[in-house]
């Protein structure tokens, strides 16, 4: 494009290869088009509140995130999704890459959940979250469960949940298996990611500091190898 002439920086052609400019500063046109520079990297967390659906536009949806970040300094994106009935940490961004790092089924980035579920869990129900617990798509990877609080009035029983994967509607499901309906779910964590200054609706940046932080929590999901068979050779 620049040996043909369709390069401009400021109203001059452009004939010099390789030449550096500061597009904030300079207009730099294509084709007498402005060309933008790349938005600079966005990384935000939210306190979701429930009825909000984790999107940047559901045509279907009653309220989505987006109406909470009327303010952000540039269009972002979820990095994963809460349910429209789930509350607590969402982190949104426009950074490509880092979405992919934190959402790969590859890796494993530890979510911690707050459950409140109908009925008091036995030890085998914990011990069904620990080890795995088997949905329509699969058994789930292990968790880590332990009890907050049970409440004999309400029969409510409060469960703390850590869990390394990213099913659809996965801790919902997992209790729904274990046949205790959830009835309130907050996600308290996200890798070492909590935010507990924050009021439901309200957002902020995230530091240089905690971005990085997040990456390294990144784990790579150990691959599963297959257990030595007895051959079905005979012998000589």
């Amino acid at each position: 494009m620049i040996a043909a002439g369709r390069v401009s920086i400021d109203g001059e052609i452009v004939t010099e290869m390789g030449l550096k400019v500061d597009a904030k500063k300079s207009v730099v046109t294509v084709d007498g088009r402005p060309v933008k520079p790349p938005p600079e990297n966005v990384y935000i967390v939210l306190n979701k509140p429930r009825g909000y659906t984790s999107t940047r536009r559901d045509p279907h949806a009653k309220h989505t995130v987006m109406e909470l970040l009327r303010d952000a300094p540039a269009p972002v994106y979820p990095v994963g999704r809460l349910d429209v009935d789930s509350e607590g940490l969402l982190i949104l961004t426009n950074d490509g890459d880092f979405t992919h790092h934190l959402t790969h089924p590859s890796h494993e980035v530890p979510k911690t959940y707050v459950a409140d579920v109908r009925g008091r869990l036995s030890y085998l129900d914990l011990r069904a979250l620990a080890e795995g617990v088997m949905l329509e798509d699969g058994k789930t990877a292990p968790a880590e469960a332990r009890v907050l609080s049970y409440d004999r009035r309400t029969a409510v029983n409060r469960i703390e949940l850590t869990i390394h994967e990213g099913r659809k509607r996965q801790v919902r499901r997992m209790f729904d298996a274990i046949n205790h309906p959830l009835q309130r779910l907050v996600r308290t964590r996200i890798g070492s990611l909590t935010s507990d200054e924050l009021e439901p609706g309200q957002w902020r940046p995230l530091t240089s500091r905690e971005v990085s932080s997040l990456l390294r929590s990144v784990q790579p999901r150990p691959r599963q190898t297959r257990r030595p068979g007895r051959s079905l050779r005979s012998r000589a």
